[in-house]
């Protein structure tokens, strides 16, 4: 896959971030248990390391492996830390440490896995 198509699903995950972050706080279907938005949090962090690794060029992730999980979660948190501060200008809305957390340790996961299975083979 050429590199500039290779960003895509890091941009299309981003986007829905931001496009679930802009909803005001009225408009949010909040879940039947305690904790769930921490998940999807966690969940949609996953996805954009996920979607962040496949970014990458293949010199980094091959030659530098930990560098690149490192810069992955790197650019989730910045992307988190961004998100919490939009969130803080969203009616009914507001920046959240808990929230920030949680997208760091769904990032943190997707990368430990990601290092985990390259090292198995």
């Amino acid at each position: 896959m050429s590199p500039s198509l290779r960003v895509i699903p890091m941009l299309c995950v981003m986007g829905i971030i931001f496009l679930v972050s802009a909803q005001p706080g009225d408009n949010l279907q909040l879940s039947a248990f305690a904790g769930a938005d921490k998940i999807a949090h966690a969940l949609a962090y996953g996805l954009l390391a996920a979607a962040t690794l496949i970014a990458l060029p293949d010199r980094l992730l091959i030659g530098r492996p930990r560098r690149a999980a490192s810069l992955v979660w790197a650019i989730c948190l910045c992307y988190g830390i961004s998100d919490e501060l939009h969130q803080s200008f969203v009616p009914g809305r507001d920046a959240s440490f808990g929230d920030l957390l949680a997208d760091g340790l769904g990032a943190a996961l997707v990368c430990i896995v990601w290092l985990v299975r390259r090292r198995q083979g």
